[in-house]
């Protein structure tokens, strides 16, 4: 399909690149684009440009933010002892969304996916080992460090592997509960679901 316009092409070129966002679908964003005012599009195109600059990794859990740390670290209400290890922002909104969990969080950015050409190293292992080895026990309370990672082969790879990492740390290592159907991302459980899974967390084993 040839367009009238090689700006449009550019622009359903761009478009398309997103996840999700067939040439049809970017097509159609690009028109609703040109039918709004040349105010409306400057705004939006200036809101992804402030999105890129403004935000960063939290330096403490690698959430995202506008600041050095996120809110979650720097609310003193919240358990020091209980740190979730989630895949990514949309696994850590789906537990916050919950409002039953008061612990810290860790962000990996993704999972160990030989597949799509992700290793250890993709991830943000080393700083969860730092934090671990960092904490020792308070009032003989060890740090607990909860994976709520997916239920998928890669999943379950990646909490073997961070299992293996923390071993000679300090902490009580558990796994959400078999309330998530194995092969499911995290995201997409209920809210009940997910309340039970980490309520009813155990040890985790190999």
């Amino acid at each position: 399909m040839e367009l009238p316009s090689r700006l449009m092409e550019t622009a359903v070129d761009h478009m398309a690149s997103l996840p999700g966002i067939g040439r049809k679908t970017a097509l159609r964003l690009v028109l609703n684009m040109l039918r709004r005012s040349e105010e409306q599009v400057e705004a939006f195109a200036e809101s992804l440009v402030a999105l890129r600059q403004g935000i960063r990794d939290c330096q403490v859990c690698h959430n995202l933010t506008e600041q050095d740390q996120c809110s979650i670290c720097e609310d003193r209400a919240r358990d020091d002892r209980l740190i979730c290890v989630v895949e990514d922002l949309r696994d850590l909104l789906a537990i916050e969304g919950t409002g039953q969990f008061r612990g810290l969080y860790h962000v990996l950015g993704g999972v160990i996916s030989p597949m799509d050409g992700t290793g250890p190293n993709d991830l943000n292992i080393e700083s969860l080992v730092e934090r671990a080895a960092s904490a020792p026990a308070q009032d003989g309370k060890q740090l607990e460090i909860i994976f709520a990672l997916p239920t998928t082969m890669e999943g379950e790879t990646t909490s073997f592997y961070l299992f293996r990492k923390l071993a000679s740390c300090d902490v009580q290592v558990t796994a959400i509960a078999r309330g998530v159907a194995v092969g499911d991302d995290l995201q997409h459980a209920d809210e009940a679901t997910l309340v039970q899974s980490i309520r009813q967390r155990l040890p985790y084993t190999q």
